[in-house]
């Protein structure tokens, strides 16, 4: 029998560092868990944006303290619906009046199907932007390499200062982008009618 409940960061750790391809942490605001027989399996994580432009650009500035970005779904097995089942469940239990956004990652082959189960809104490819690179430690995320250089006012120009020719600019791959509105239907409403994405068809394939 399967069970979600909220968690602690330290429940994440496992599924968060060990499992999830990033390997590092996010902004985690609410964590749940799925457990089947009282043995966690999977845990989703909802926190507050990183982009400040994101924030504003989704639904403008009275909607920006609203939004939170699913970032992190990890299952330690991946059984049939177990993912669906995690999210959904997970959704009702955030707070009222939330605009979630989670993106599914194209370079990992992801089209965001458990997005679509759970009813979000489909909202197009994410913006073009470019990564830091460090030749040799090309496995590590952009923002982790750029976090070495937090609080430097210049931190591009650190990071050649540091690294040299081995420091590159890498294009971004783009992620297929999902919104959920969850709150009551006068809020919904009034939400969606202020989204500035543009809602289109679920993409589909292999």
């Amino acid at each position: 029998m399967y069970e979600v409940k909220q968690i602690t960061r330290a429940d994440c750790e496992p599924f968060v560092i060990g499992i999830h391809y990033a390997h590092r942490w996010p902004s985690i605001s609410y964590a749940y868990g799925l457990f089947l027989e009282g043995e966690l399996t999977g845990v989703v994580a909802y926190g507050t944006p990183a982009s400040a432009t994101l924030k504003l650009g989704l639904a403008g500035d009275e909607y920006k303290a609203d939004i939170l970005e699913l970032n992190r779904l990890c299952l330690s097995d991946n059984r049939p619906n177990e993912a669906s089942m995690l999210v959904g469940r997970s959704l009702r239990m955030l707070p009222n009046n939330k605009l979630i956004v989670s993106y599914a990652d194209m370079e990992q082959g992801h089209k965001g199907y458990v997005y679509q189960a759970t009813n979000f809104l489909y909202c197009g490819l994410s913006a073009k932007r470019t990564d830091w690179k460090v030749k040799g430690r090309e496995h590590l995320h952009g923002q982790t390499i750029a976090d070495e250089f937090r609080g430097v006012k210049n931190r591009a120009q650190a990071m050649r200062d540091k690294y040299g020719d081995d420091f590159y600019l890498k294009p971004r791959p783009r992620k297929h982008r999902y919104v959920y509105l969850h709150g009551d239907r006068r809020w919904k409403k009034a939400a969606r009618a202020a989204m500035k994405y543009k809602v289109e068809d679920y993409p589909k394939g292999a």
